[in-house]
């Protein structure tokens, strides 16, 4: 079965461990889940496969425990997994012995397929265990022209059709003919995310879409691939913010640099009044659900040059005017300050791993994401979600399971007052467990599917 075949180096690596002291009390809680059909010696075999909601490519642990009645060893008893994907029969996919107390496990070391697992062992058979896999998607931002590079994430686009811009993406593994849908977050909620465009995965596994905005503001965006065929759970990209502004007036510029920007780091509003040497000239600036207010003034040097200096908190929509002549709107992204300390470099597989920090500015109740690196495509999924508290932390926590190195980050989307921000990755090395240590957890929270 392609999507869990077993190369050398992880068939060494199923090896078992020896069972730790404290794996005894976890016996009990094996011998009574996961078994279908008591064996021949009157033997049991409980099977569990974690996590059991993954992003395709993601590494899965299978295991579980062989118990037998007294006279009956179950010590190196020969167990047997089994796995099918959709439309295809069982096939095993790993033998291996029963070490101290019975446990067993299994590293596979990607699944990109839903999965259905069971193990067999002195004719006894575990009942079946069911992974199911999203789809991986990349979204590569807004292009505003062919043959042009996309927009950065915290980009500007000008509002109106003649401003409409390409957004391009790519699913992995093959996923041609599937529905996209392009969201857009409220502008006055957290994660309630509405479509505003579909499109169609082509046969190179990748989607364009177009749309043209009509407001300036904030514009939080992100692409869900329907679930369907190998696929029950939707796909979600990571989400991009963008700065919709209108076209610059000819007769009153106004630019705004850099954009985005961190909170309350200094932003240079600059522009050139048409025929406006030494007039005065001044800026309004509006946040979200505020009226628009003055902010400051000056007056244009002998080109009609003029520049600002603010330090915006939140992110604000700008306009200047000067001598009954007006900018268009003007939008400055402000991102949130994001930081961020993990609990530990390495873990043992089947322990959680918790990020603790903090969010500036304070927002009581905003999503904060847990990510980890995707298998396709380079970019990131999200493993659990939690939210900042009032006093502007928060701690996010998520058991890990398979081995090697896993490249994780701490990503706080936007929201309706600021743009979205990402800590650097952290690298946390993944130990193998003995058998008897790991336990079945419950699933991650993930972001909402919003309205699809």
């Amino acid at each position: 079965m392609r999507s869990i075949k077993l190369r050398p180096a992880f068939a060494a690596a199923a090896a078992l461990l020896a069972l730790s002291p404290a794996a005894a009390s976890a016996a009990g809680e094996h011998a009574r889940q996961g078994v279908k059909h008591v064996g021949s010696a009157g033997c049991r075999v409980s099977l569990f496969a974690e996590p059991h909601i993954i992003a395709s490519g993601d590494p899965v642990e299978v295991f579980g425990q062989v118990r037998c009645p007294s006279g009956t060893s179950a010590v190196n008893q020969t167990v047997t997994l089994y796995g099918r994907s959709p439309g295809s029969a069982f096939k095993v996919i790993g033998t291996l012995s029963a070490g101290a107390g019975g446990f067993y496990s299994l590293k596979l070391p990607s699944i990109t397929t839903d999965t259905v697992f069971y193990a067999r062992a002195l004719t006894a058979r575990s009942g079946n265990r069911r992974v199911r896999v999203a789809p991986v998607v990349t979204f590569a931002g807004a292009i505003s022209s062919p043959g042009a590079s996309p927009v950065p994430a915290g980009g500007v686009v000008r509002t109106g059709k003649r401003n409409a811009v390409t957004f391009t993406g790519a699913v992995g593994p093959a996923d041609a003919g599937a529905e996209v849908i392009l969201q857009r977050e409220s502008q006055s909620s957290f994660e309630e995310w509405v479509p505003i465009q579909t499109g169609t995965v082509g046969p190179a596994n990748t989607f364009t879409i177009k749309h043209w905005f009509s407001v300036p503001g904030d514009a939080n965006l992100r692409v869900v691939v329907r679930p369907r065929g190998r696929f029950t759970v939707r796909g979600i990209s990571e989400p991009l913010s963008y700065a919709i502004s209108q076209p610059q007036n000819p007769n009153l510029t106004l630019e705004t640099s850099p954009n985005p920007v961190a909170a309350g780091q200094p932003v240079t509003l600059k522009g050139v009044v048409k025929n406006g040497a030494n007039q005065k000239i001044v800026l309004f600036s509006r946040t979200k659900n505020q009226p628009l207010t003055k902010t400051d003034e000056t007056t244009t040097n002998g080109s009609g040059a003029y520049t600002f200096t603010e330090k915006p908190n939140h992110s604000t929509i700008y306009r200047a005017t000067a001598a009954g002549v007006s900018s268009t709107s003007q939008f400055e992204g402000v991102k949130y300050v994001l930081t961020a300390t993990a609990s530990a470099t390495k873990v043992q597989a089947g322990q959680p791993l918790t990020f603790t920090g903090t969010v500036s500015p304070v927002q009581a109740g905003h999503p904060i994401y847990l990510e980890r690196q995707s298998a396709f495509g380079g970019g990131f999924h999200v493993v659990e979600v939690g939210t900042v508290s009032p006093t502007g932390t928060f701690s996010i926590s998520r058991a890990v399971f398979g081995s090697g190195t896993a490249v994780l980050r701490v990503h706080i989307p936007g929201g309706p007052e600021n743009q979205g921000a990402s800590t650097p990755t952290f690298n946390a090395e993944i130990t193998p467990a003995p058998p008897g240590t790991l336990h079945p957890v419950a699933p991650g929270k993930l972001p909402s599917e919003g309205k699809i």
